[in-house]
């Protein structure tokens, strides 16, 4: 980090669904960051005890040190984009970055991350996995739909993205005023990423490194999820008076295609 250039306050914001295995090693990677100056814990109606688990921990550590610790759950399920609404509601410091309550990423990549946004070069940084930083090496067929995503993705913004799905984005907080985000579940990554491209907003990407989980050690997106992010990319993109209109001629495309 420079010297001479005051580091903005720092919100992370996690999501969590039936994390016990991991909440309180994640929590325990964010606390001890020293970047961080808020924590925004939001249960999306775990069945697991995690709730319970997060609650112990705020117990325990918020007389250590002096980092805001706050929590919620919401009253019914309503996937990671509705978690993170509620999460940003909450939010005060100057910046946020959203956090999975998995142990896929590591907090360590925050002093990176933040850099551009100190150096007045960017509004939102996305760290991605793509451009050099260590990973474990997984599945095949995620990559390439994370890739065919991003593609579709950048075609409609007009961005050079490599990892829009990316869980690590971090942005100034007044950024939020500039739009509405309505997406539940998965769907949030390609709004969000909408949003901004129209915004006209200052981008940038680092790399990050990634550990990524097998569906055994918990992993939770699936193919279902890649199709309901290319009809976020379509809708959010596109225009709503020809959205349906365009979807429709995709779908008769489509079958002609397998026929």
């Amino acid at each position: 980090m420079k010297k001479n250039i005051k580091t903005p306050s720092l919100s992370v914001v996690i999501p969590v669904f039936n994390e016990h295995k991991t909440i309180e090693q994640v929590f325990d990677r964010v606390y001890n960051n020293e970047l961080v100056s808020e924590i925004i814990l939001v249960d999306d109606c775990s069945t697991d005890g995690t709730y319970e688990i997060i609650e112990d921990i705020v117990k325990k550590k918020l007389p250590e040190r002096n980092i805001k610790v706050k929590f919620s759950q919401n009253k019914k399920n309503m996937g990671k984009g509705g978690a993170l609404r509620s999460g940003f509601k909450l939010a005060t410091s100057e910046i946020i970055v959203i956090q999975d309550a998995d142990l896929e990423y590591d907090p360590k990549e925050y002093y990176n991350l933040i850099q551009p946004i100190i150096e007045n070069k960017a509004d939102v940084v996305y760290g991605s996995r793509f451009i050099g930083g260590t990973h474990r090496v997984l599945f095949f067929w995620h990559y390439i739909g994370n890739k065919i995503l991003t593609l579709i993705s950048n075609v409609f913004s007009n961005l050079n993205l490599t990892d829009m799905e990316t869980c690590y984005k971090m942005f100034k907080r007044d950024i939020l005023e500039k739009f509405e985000l309505q997406s539940n579940r998965f769907g949030f990554e390609p709004e969000f990423t909408a949003k901004i491209a129209k915004a006209n907003l200052r981008i940038y990407e680092m790399p990050i490194s990634y550990d990524g989980r097998t569906y055994k050690e918990g992993k939770k997106i699936t193919w279902q999820d890649g199709v309901a992010a290319f009809y976020h990319i379509l809708y959010f993109n596109i225009s709503a008076n020809y959205f349906y209109g365009f979807l429709f001629f995709f779908i008769i495309c489509f079958f002609l295609i397998t026929i």
